[in-house]
């Protein structure tokens, strides 16, 4: 997924913990919705009303879903789920990480 035809983006940027994680949405012509993004360095919690799929495009993060003790890695290449009206916490301790959130 390194390219979208035929799609709707919002302009206005998605900002979240100060600028540190920065998306912005795509709308499908089915009218499904997704968001690409970066992270930056830190730690952020994100609370989930919809099913998310998180894939990591680029750089390296860790997760601790709602519920767990350890955190697990994700490089480029690889991918998340996380259920509706749950959490999870992101974190990336050096460079950018670059994600597609789908909303499922």
């Amino acid at each position: 997924m390194s390219r979208f035809e035929n799609v709707t983006v919002e302009a206005k940027a998605n900002i979240y913990f100060d600028g540190k994680v920065v998306s912005h949405s795509i709308v499908e012509k089915d009218g499904s919705k997704k968001t690409i993004g970066l992270i930056y360095p830190g730690t952020f919690l994100f609370n989930t009303g919809a099913p998310e799929k998180m894939i990591i495009t680029a750089g390296h993060s860790s997760v601790k879903k709602k519920d767990e003790t350890s955190w697990t890695d994700y490089p480029a290449g690889t991918e998340f789920s996380v259920p509706g009206n749950s959490s999870f916490e992101i974190k990336v301790e050096s460079g950018i990480s670059e994600y597609i959130c789908l909303f499922e």
